[in-house]
């Protein structure tokens, strides 16, 4: 999977070349907002340095946390979710993300019908 611009990511792979996960830094803009998606078999640790950032999920996708500068959150394995910075201003956060391939699928909104 390409890196967006402005990350800085370290892969890991296991004893027979398999990946693993990768650790590393994203920067988005203000304002960014990804399509929604879910990460299969990996769990995602987020550290947010500087920004906000809010994490919508659920069933009808209405669920959401906010975290900002500081704050520490965890989207499960494959939790339907997108991510939307905050217009305040950039966002940088330290990513750990564990699991295995694919490590990302595009998804449907939370409760629309498959199209």
């Amino acid at each position: 999977m390409p890196q967006p611009p402005g990350s800085e990511r370290r892969h890991f792979r296991d004893r027979d070349g398999r990946w693993v996960g990768w650790a590393g830094w994203i920067r988005n803009e203000a304002g960014d907002v990804s399509g929604w998606h879910h990460h299969a078999t990996n769990d995602t640790h987020v550290f947010v340095i500087r920004g906000s950032v809010t994490v919508e999920f659920g069933p009808s996708g209405d669920e959401r946390i906010v975290a900002g500068a500081g704050d520490f959150f965890i989207v499960p394995a494959d939790t339907v979710h997108r991510e939307l910075t905050g217009e305040d201003g950039d966002l940088e956060a330290f990513i750990v993300r564990i699991g295995g391939e694919p490590e990302e699928v595009p998804a449907s909104k939370p409760g629309d019908s498959p199209t």
